[in-house]
């Protein structure tokens, strides 16, 4: 049961990744190629976005972590607010590298970066830390 639970919740988390990341993706080509905006900026603002809907949907569908205190709500936010300040800064800084050092067009290095930043950096954090279940949720979402 622990297994199957974990892979859904994993596949789950990927959806919602997904979702976002396309977001994110999207309005960076558009940013970059429509309204000529250096690709890092770019991704500072498509990162914005889609990381609102990415964390819409982990909090009401993945995780289900929707306690209605305000005090838990704005600590998921900050801490996933900490998350996106990372992550956007390392898809800024891993693209850059590949645009730079190896010749790689920038979108093309932004999906390079994206794999990594997502699977080791975004999604344990977001699991383990920002969408936590602790043991007195746990009894209750089992219910």
């Amino acid at each position: 049961m622990f297994r199957k639970k974990s892979v859904l919740t994993f596949l789950k988390a990927q959806v919602a990744a997904f979702l976002g990341g396309i977001t994110d993706y999207g309005v960076m080509i558009l940013l970059t190629e429509i309204f000529k905006l250096h690709f890092t900026f770019s991704i500072l603002i498509s990162g914005t976005v889609g990381a609102i809907i990415n964390f819409s949907i982990n909090r009401f569908w993945v995780f289900k972590n929707q306690s209605n205190y305000s005090s838990h709500i704005n600590s998921q936010l900050f801490k996933f607010a900490l998350v996106v300040l990372g992550s956007i800064s390392l898809k800024s800084f891993g693209t850059l590298i590949f645009q730079k050092l190896f010749q790689i067009d920038y979108r093309i290095g932004r999906l390079i970066t994206d794999l990594f930043v997502s699977y080791g950096f975004n999604y344990p954090l977001i699991k383990y830390w920002v969408f936590r279940i602790n043991e007195k949720q746990n009894a209750i979402q089992s219910n």
